[in-house]
C-alpha cells in the first residue's frame, strides 16, 4: 500500500516541476510601465495598414481592428528611436511574429515582446518590411510620462460605408461639438474627385438637384482640397453671360462670391493622402450650418437621403480659379448611386483593405533615344517608400518616378545631381553601395564615375540587354534611397538581339545573340498556336528541340528534348543548363527565349544533351513546329505538331543573319527540271534521230543528234553545279545521287566513245571488227545512260519528298510515268514502222539490179539486218563478175 502512493506521487511531482520551470523560463511581465494601457490608431504609411494598438503590461500589446494589403515575407514589428530616416533604418525588431503575406481583414491578435526588449527602448512602433526597408505604419509612443501624445493623424474612423466596390464613406460624430468628420476613400485615379452629400429632403425625385454636397480631390502638385458645392442644375458650373450669375454644379461661394463676397465656404479639410492607389481626403463640417442657402442641415437621429459621385475633375484655367468636375458618367452604383443613412447608427460594412488595380501612383517617364534623362535632387514630397531620406533624385524635374526602359534601346542620363551624387542602375532596391551588406547586388550601369553638376554634367549610357531583370532601380552609390524602380520591357526583339533570320516558309523569326561562352535565343512565330518548338538538327528524328507553351494557369512553361522518332514514345525530356528562360503568348503568338552554354558541362558524356554543343564557326542547322498543344507529360498523338518547316535552315551565327541559308525547294525545283530537260527530252531525242532519220538525205540526222546529246550532258553538268553550289557539299549518301553520278558517268563517256570511232566501212565492205566493238559500246552506254538517267528522275522524286515534303511529289511522279509511257508508245511505234520498211528493201534488193546504196539505218544489234547486209554484198558481187577479174 505505501509503495503504490509512492509511484501515484511521481508522476504528480514530475507534472509540477515541469509546469514550475516552464513558469521560470518564461517571460516576467513588469507592470510598472507608464505606457501600459495605452492606446492608439496606427498612422497608415503604405500597403492600406489600419489598427488600433493597446498595451497590455510590460511584454505584450493587442491589436484590433487591423486592416493591411499583403506584404512580403519579412514584415515584422519593429521599435525604433525616432521617425526620422536613419533612427527608423537602424532600428530593430521588437517581436518574434512576422506578418505573412496575405492580407488581413478587421482581425484582432495579441503580440509577445522579445525576452530583451523593454517599453523604455521604444519611442516608434512600426510595422517594417526589412526587405524593402518600407514603414507600412507607426505609433507613435508618449515620452517623458505623458500619456497624451499620439499622431494627430488617424484613419480608422468609428463608421464605415461602402458606396460601391472602389468608393466608401467613413464618419466619426461628435453632436455636442456640432460637427461631423467624414472620410471619403476611393481606389480611383488622382484625376478623379469623390463627391459625397445630402440630398433636399423636399425632393423625391431628380435628388442631385438642390443638394450640398461636398466635393474632394488632389490639385495636379497632389495636395488634398475640399469645397462646399450646391447644384442647381445637371450640367457643369457656368456663369451667365447677362448677369453673370453661376448655375449648375459650382462652389458654394461661387454663387455669392459674383455678388457680396460673403464666405459660405463651411467644410474644412483635416487630412488627405493617396496610398497605394487609393485616394482617401478627410474633411469636417458642421451638422448645422450658419449658411442656410447652400448648406443642408444634418439631422444626427434621422434617416437622410445621401447622394455620392466618382468622375473627372477639370482643373482650373486662366478664366476660372476652381476644380470643377465633371459629368461622372459610368452606370448607378458604380459612378454615383444614393442611399438612405442615419449618421447616429453604427455601421461598419467595410471588410478589409480597398486594393487598387494600379497601386503605382508615381509619375512615369518612358525613356526616349533621343531625348536625355536629366538627373537632379529635390525636396522629399512625396517619395514611394518612406522613411525617405531628406533629399531624393528627380528625373526631369519629377520626384523619384517610375522609368520605363526597353531591352536593346539605350538610354541617355545626364547627372548633374551634385558631386555627392552618383548615379547607378542596381539590382537592389536601397542602393547606397548596397555591395558592402548585400553581396549579390548586380550593377548593370553607373558608378563612382557618374556625377556631375549642371556646367558640367556627366553623360551615361544605359543598354537594357535581353537578360536585364523586369525590374532593377536607379539610386545614388553614396545614399540610400534617394531613387526609385526601373520598369524593363521588351521592345522589338530586333532590338533586344544583334542578328536574326527568317526561318523556312516565314512564319518563324529566330533571333540570336552570341557571347563568349553561350548563346542567347529567341524565336517568335507569326501564327496563332499553342506552342512554339525549334530544334536543332537535319529533321524531326535525331534532333534537340526547345518547346514554349503557355500552361492552363497562363504561366509559360520551355522544356528541351531529344528526339529519335516520329512517335510520342521518342521524345525524351534532357536536362540542359538553361537560364533566362522566358515565353509568353500575346493573341496566340508565342515568343520564346533562353540563354544557353555553347558547350554543355556535363559529368556523364553518354547523356543526349552532353552532345548538343553549338560551334559559332560552323553552319547550326534549325528546324520548326508548331501545333495547338503542349504538355510537360503524358505526351500523346495530340501533341505532335500541325504545322512545321519543309527543311532546315543553316544558320552561320558567327556572321550574322545575312548568311543564314535560305530555303532550298526552289534550287532543287530548277535542278529537278534541268534533268528532266537532259534526261527526258534532250538525250532521248538525240538517240531517236539518230536511230529513226538516216533516211533523210544528207548528215541532218547527225547534226541533229550531236546537238541534242551535248546540250543534253550541258544541262546535265550545269544542273549538277547549281545543286552542289548551293547545298555547299556534294554527299554521295542517298540512292538518288549514287544512280546520277552513274547518269552522268555513261553521258560523259559518249564524246570520248565518239572521238575514237572508227572510220565507216566502204560500200559493199564488211564492217571492221574495231568498228562492231565501237557501235555495240556506243550503243549500250547510250541506252544504259538513258535508263538509269530515268531512274535517277524517280529517285529524286521520291527523296524529294521523304526529305522535304513537298506536298505535290505524288502528282509529278505520275506526271514523269505518264511521259515515258508516251515515249516508249512512241518507240514502239516508230520501231513497228521501221521493221515494216527494212522488209520492203530486202524484197526488193532480191530482184531490183544496179547500185543499191548502204542503208546507215541497220542497227548492228538486229541479226536479220546483219544478214540483209551480207545478201546485198552479195548482189552486188553477182552484178560486178560481168568485169574483168584483172581490174
Amino acid at each position: 500500500m505505501y509503495n503504490s502512493k509512492i509511484f501515484l506521487l511521481i508522476p504528480l511531482f514530475l507534472i509540477n516541476s515541469i509546469a514550475s520551470s516552464k513558469a521560470d523560463s518564461g517571460q516576467k511581465c513588469s507592470n510598472t510601465s507608464s505606457l501600459i494601457g495605452f492606446e492608439s490608431n496606427f498612422t497608415m504609411v503604405r500597403h492600406q495598414l489600419r489598427g488600433h494598438l493597446k498595451i497590455l503590461d510590460g511584454c505584450s500589446f493587442q491589436v484590433t481592428r487591423f486592416d493591411m494589403l499583403s506584404g512580403s515575407s519579412d514584415v515584422v514589428f519593429w521599435g525604433a528611436v525616432s521617425l526620422n530616416f536613419s533612427d527608423l533604418t537602424s532600428g530593430f525588431p521588437i517581436s518574434g511574429q512576422r506578418l505573412n503575406q496575405t492580407a488581413y481583414k478587421n482581425v484582432s491578435f495579441s503580440v509577445q515582446l522579445l525576452p530583451d526588449i523593454t517599453w523604455d527602448q521604444i519611442n516608434v512602433l512600426s510595422i517594417w518590411d526589412i526587405a524593402s526597408t518600407s514603414d507600412f505604419g507607426h505609433v507613435t509612443l508618449p515620452r517623458n510620462g505623458s500619456d497624451s501624445f499620439s499622431d494627430s493623424v488617424h484613419t480608422v474612423f468609428d463608421n464605415c460605408k461602402n458606396l460601391s466596390d472602389n468608393y466608401r464613406v467613413r464618419w466619426n460624430l461628435n453632436v455636442e461639438e456640432n460637427w461631423i468628420e467624414i472620410g471619403l476613400e476611393a481606389a480611383a485615379p488622382t484625376t478623379y474627385y469623390m463627391a459625397f452629400g445630402w440630398a433636399n429632403p423636399n425632393r423625391t425625385k431628380e435628388l442631385m438637384s438642390e443638394a450640398d454636397v461636398t466635393v474632394a480631390s488632389f490639385t495636379e502638385e497632389g495636395r488634398p482640397f475640399v469645397d462646399d458645392f450646391y447644384i442647381t442644375a445637371y450640367s457643369e458650373c457656368k456663369l451667365s453671360s447677362k448677369d453673370r450669375t453661376a448655375i449648375g454644379v459650382c462652389p458654394d461661394v461661387v454663387y455669392e462670391n459674383s455678388k457680396n463676397g460673403m464666405m459660405v465656404n463651411n467644410t474644412r479639410l483635416v487630412y488627405g493622402h493617396r496610398r497605394d492607389g487609393v485616394s482617401l481626403i478627410m474633411f469636417r463640417k458642421p451638422l448645422n450650418s450658419t449658411d442656410k442657402k447652400y448648406d443642408l442641415p444634418v439631422y444626427p437621429n434621422e434617416d437622410m437621403r445621401v447622394i455620392w459621385a466618382l468622375g473627372l475633375m477639370k482643373p482650373p484655367n486662366e478664366n476660372r480659379s476652381h476644380f470643377l468636375p465633371q459629368f461622372h458618367g459610368g452606370p448607378e452604383k458604380v459612378a454615383y448611386g444614393h442611399l438612405v443613412l442615419n449618421v447616429s447608427k453604427k455601421v461598419d460594412d467595410c471588410f478589409g483593405p480597398l486594393d487598387a488595380d494600379d497601386n503605382e501612383d508615381q509619375e512615369l517617364i518612358i525613356a526616349d533615344t533621343e531625348v536625355p534623362l536629366v538627373v537632379t535632387t529635390g525636396e522629399v514630397l512625396h517619395y514611394p517608400n518612406p522613411p525617405s531620406p531628406s533629399k531624393v533624385l528627380y528625373i526631369n524635374n519629377k520626384e523619384a518616378p517610375v522609368l520605363r526602359v526597353e531591352r536593346g534601346v539605350p538610354v541617355k542620363f545626364l547627372v548633374q545631381a551634385g558631386h555627392d551624387v552618383a548615379l547607378y542602375i542596381t539590382s537592389d532596391s536601397l542602393g547606397g553601395n548596397a555591395t558592402s551588406r548585400n553581396a549579390t547586388e548586380t550593377i548593370y550601369s553607373g558608378g563612382p564615375e557618374a556625377e556631375g553638376v549642371v556646367a558640367n554634367p556627366h553623360e551615361l549610357i544605359w543598354v537594357p540587354d535581353r537578360n536585364t531583370p523586369d525590374q532593377v532601380y536607379y539610386q545614388s552609390l553614396y545614399q540610400e534611397k534617394m531613387g526609385w524602380k526601373v520598369q524593363v520591357v521588351d521592345g522589338a526583339l530586333s532590338d533586344m538581339y544583334n542578328n536574326s533570320v527568317l526561318l523556312d516558309d516565314q512564319q518563324v523569326t529566330f533571333f540570336w545573340t552570341l557571347s563568349e561562352d553561350s548563346i542567347t535565343i529567341a524565336a517568335r512565330g507569326v501564327k496563332k498556336s499553342g506552342y512554339l518548338a525549334i530544334g536543332f538538327g537535319n529533321g524531326m528524328v535525331n534532333s534537340y528541340a526547345y518547346v514554349g507553351w503557355i500552361g492552363d494557369t497562363g504561366k509559360g512553361h520551355l522544356n528541351t528534348y531529344w528526339i529519335d522518332g516520329k512517335r510520342p514514345l521518342n521524345i525524351h525530356p534532357t536536362n540542359e543548363n538553361l537560364t533566362h528562360v522566358r515565353c509568353k503568348s500575346e493573341d496566340g503568338i508565342i515568343t520564346l527565349e533562353f540563354t544557353r552554354p555553347l558547350k554543355p558541362s556535363c559529368n556523364q558524356n553518354d547523356k543526349p544533351e552532353c552532345k548538343n554543343i553549338v560551334d559559332p564557326t560552323t553552319p547550326l542547322k534549325v528546324i520548326w513546329a508548331m501545333g495547338s498543344k503542349w504538355t510537360d507529360e503524358h505526351l500523346s498523338e495530340k501533341n505532335m505538331h500541325t504545322v512545321t518547316s519543309q527543311r532546315p535552315v543553316q544558320v552561320l551565327l558567327i556572321r550574322g543573319s545575312s548568311e543564314a541559308e535560305q530555303g532550298l525547294q526552289p534550287v532543287l525545283a530548277v535542278h529537278g527540271f534541268m534533268m528532266f530537260l537532259s534526261w527526258g527530252i534532250l538525250i532521248p531525242g538525240g538517240i531517236l534521230a539518230a536511230r529513226y532519220l538516216k533516211h533523210v538525205e544528207g548528215d541532218g540526222w547527225y547534226q541533229i543528234h550531236i546537238y541534242l546529246q551535248y546540250s543534253g550532258l550541258a544541262i546535265i553538268l550545269l544542273g549538277v553545279l547549281f545543286a552542289v553550289a548551293e547545298l555547299r557539299g556534294f554527299y554521295v549518301s542517298s540512292l538518288h545521287v549514287k544512280l546520277g553520278i552513274a547518269a552522268i558517268v555513261f553521258a560523259s563517256v559518249q564524246p570520248m566513245n565518239a572521238y575514237l570511232r572508227p572510220e565507216k566501212p566502204a560500200n559493199g565492205e564488211d564492217a571492221s571488227t574495231k568498228r562492231l566493238i565501237w557501235e555495240y559500246f556506243h550503243v549500250i552506254i547510250g541506252r544504259g545512260a538513258v535508263a538509269i538517267g530515268i531512274a535517277a528522275l524517280f529517285t529524286g522524286m521520291k527523296h524529294l519528298g521523304e526529305r522535304y515534303r513537298v506536298e505535290n511529289v505524288h502528282d509529278l511522279s505520275w506526271v514523269l510515268i505518264i511521259w515515258f509511257l508516251i515515249a516508249a508508245l512512241t518507240v514502239i511505234y516508230l520501231e513497228y514502222r521501221e521493221r515494216q520498211q527494212r522488209d520492203r528493201l530486202q524484197g526488193r534488193s532480191n530482184w531490183v539490179l544496179g547500185n543499191v546504196a548502204e542503208e546507215d539505218s541497220i542497227d548492228l544489234l538486229s541479226p536479220n539486218d546483219a544478214f540483209a547486209r551480207k545478201g546485198s554484198q552479195s548482189s552486188g558481187v553477182i552484178e560486178v563478175q560481168l568485169e574483168p577479174l584483172n581490174r
